[in-house]
């Protein structure tokens, strides 16, 4: 097995954390590659290594079987994105602050490293979503999370009006509205009184934000159905974003087509954890301080 390394450079302490892990990885002889970037941040990183163990970013995902993203959910949304694109699984190692989607903490790194040596772990493919934007130069956009459809800079509400399968469903007033895969509904989804969805469930959620009606509610569909969002604004642009990571600005009336992809994204699961307890840890879901005396972490 030969471990791909991405790391974000921006979070502290990070050299030192990835010059610890590559060592146990040599400690129990596996092979590893690291991203360029780490190399090119002041120069500081702090092990020798002949060329053969630095790589490109796409030469890095070509090469390795498996990719370790270091950092937290941001930096594992960023990895998983590249990482799609040779079909190649994701493991999260936590250095954020929630760190839903990643694995494990830092705390755990022997026993992750035990799991990749002996492949003591299962790939758990995750629904992901697609758009077309119409009129739009850009190419088809890809989200794990969710696609949002926002107001951008505008101070006032847009017209968003909704078709599934080309039949229409409802139009209304609002600051915008999130398509959430179960992997998302976790995400900015929940903020706004989008449902819990488990990565199990083959469907996605549309979840309005802020909408102008006290009967405009989320909604959850089989992920087979196609939805067409328009959205309208006085505006110069509405803004569409994926995963937070990526925005475009598109002059209204915005039309996009939203389905859900051919693609998967591979997370490398062990048993560190399970989703409900990382509900429960990270999230306090269903966590009830009257019976504080019950251990809700197990």
């Amino acid at each position: 097995m030969k471990v791909g390394i991405v790391a974000n450079i921006t979070k502290e302490n990070i050299i030192e954390i990835v010059s610890s892990f590559t060592a146990k990885l040599k400690e129990n002889n596996i092979e590893y590659i690291l991203t360029k970037s780490l190399f090119e941040f002041n120069g500081k990183f702090k092990i020798e290594l002949a060329e053969e163990f630095i790589a490109e970013d796409d030469e890095l995902y070509q090469k390795c079987d498996v990719v370790v993203s270091i950092g937290g959910d941001g930096t594992m949304l960023n990895t998983a994105f590249n990482a799609l694109k040779y079909d190649k699984p994701v493991l999260g190692l936590n250095v954020g602050k929630l760190g839903f989607l990643v694995e494990a903490e830092l705390s755990q790194m022997d026993y992750i490293i035990d799991c990749l040596k002996n492949k003591k772990y299962v790939i758990d493919e995750r629904i992901v979503i697609s758009g077309n934007i119409f009129g739009s130069k850009e190419e088809e956009i890809i989200a794990f999370n969710d696609i949002v459809i926002d107001k951008g800079g505008w101070p006032k509400m847009i017209e968003l009006n909704i078709w599934v399968d080309n039949e229409y469903v409802t139009t209304f007033n609002a600051d915008g509205i999130i398509v959430a895969t179960p992997t998302g509904s976790t995400g900015y989804s929940i903020s706004v009184g989008g449902p819990i969805i488990s990565p199990k469930a083959d469907v996605v959620s549309l979840s309005p934000i802020s909408p102008h009606s006290l009967t405009v509610r989320p909604l959850v569909l089989p992920s087979y159905q196609e939805i067409l969002i328009k959205a309208d604004s006085l505006h110069i642009d509405v803004q569409v974003s994926c995963d937070g990571q990526r925005a475009y600005s598109v002059p209204p009336p915005l039309e996009i087509r939203i389905k859900k992809s051919e693609k998967k994204l591979k997370l490398i699961q062990t048993s560190v954890s399970t989703y409900f307890s990382t509900l429960r840890k990270k999230l306090l879901w269903g966590i009830d301080t009257r019976h504080s005396n019950k251990d809700n972490s197990k």
